[in-house]
């Protein structure tokens, strides 16, 4: 089942994705007791999940939108932690001349900056010209979770979704070549970080894909287009940490919460490390395709004067 947050007057409601048709669940007179968004849905658990899919079975002409002239925000617009991991894939440490690391690394991506599959990435005017793509499946938690085991961890997993990292690398250069004392690198580290928390800088979407239509996370293409041009091709086989070791690891800190989002970060392809480098622009259109969950896809465009 593909769950959707409909954008709506009321700040957004969930719908399920059916191909080229979206059930609206604000439209059925049966769903009126559910949860109306899909934080909601995760939080009443799984017999909430399975009273939807039966009601999407059923779905009548009445409640039906088609997918293509309906807004979407994320899937879920209010997440209390979207945790973006990073140093993830091999390809990627090498192309970004970094090594591999002993465990996850990971922080915390700004959850104000959330926006849906359609809605504009605004290229900041304090840093507007580096400004680049970083496509990566991701899942979504569904129920409490906290210092799990890695063989726990995936009975957590509601689902799957993507995150495009959108990322302004201006101060790549310095984290990358930063020398001196701990604090001198910890700070440049953090400027990169802070790259990666504008506005508009985490799209997130189309749907979350319950676990049930992924028979498995480490089986899956990730596809970056930038303008219909292949950037980033990866299979999610190549992670250097599975999913449930990520989860864990990060679970002895944070208490995740139905509706958190987790990243597997970005494999190679980016655009700061091509040669020549290559950075999104107004105008641009950027995709990112995992096989079995969606396409998340936005344009680019200037912020307004």
């Amino acid at each position: 089942m593909k769950l959707v947050t409909i954008d709506a007057a009321d700040g957004g409601h969930a719908g399920v994705l059916l191909g080229e048709q979206v059930l609206d669940l604000a439209l059925l007179r049966a769903a009126r007791s559910l949860p109306q968004s899909v934080k909601g849905i995760l939080q009443a658990g799984p017999e909430t999940l399975a009273q939807i899919r039966r009601l999407a079975d059923k779905a009548t002409a009445e409640a039906l939108l088609p997918a293509a002239t309906t807004r979407f925000l994320a899937p879920v617009p209010d997440p209390s932690i979207v945790l973006s991991t990073g140093t993830a894939y091999r390809a990627h440490l090498a192309e970004m001349k970094v090594g591999a690391p002993k465990a996850p690394g990971g922080f915390l991506k700004n959850a104000a900056a959330i926006i849906g599959t359609g809605s504009p990435i605004v290229l900041p005017p304090q840093a507007p010209d580096m400004v680049d793509y970083e496509g990566e499946f991701s899942c979504v938690i569904g129920r409490a979770c906290h210092n799990v085991t890695a063989a726990q961890a995936m009975d957590f997993v509601a689902g799957y979704t993507i995150v495009n990292d959108v990322s302004a690398r201006d101060w790549v250069p310095g984290f990358l070549d930063a020398k001196g004392s701990p604090m001198e690198v910890s700070r440049a580290a953090g400027l990169n970080i802070l790259g990666k928390q504008f506005p508009t800088f985490c799209p997130i979407g189309p749907a979350l894909v319950t676990v049930d239509e992924v028979p498995d996370p480490h089986d899956l293409r990730l596809t970056t287009r930038l303008n219909g041009q292949v950037m980033q091709s990866a299979h999610t086989g190549d992670l250097i940490f599975r999913l449930a070791e990520t989860i864990a690891y990060f679970s002895r800190w944070y208490r995740f919460s139905p509706g958190d989002v987790i990243t597997t970060g970005s494999p190679d392809g980016v655009g700061y490390a091509r040669n020549p480098q290559v950075f999104m622009k107004h105008g641009d259109i950027v995709e990112v395709e995992v096989s079995r969950v969606g396409i998340l896809r936005n344009p680019v465009m200037e912020a307004p004067k």
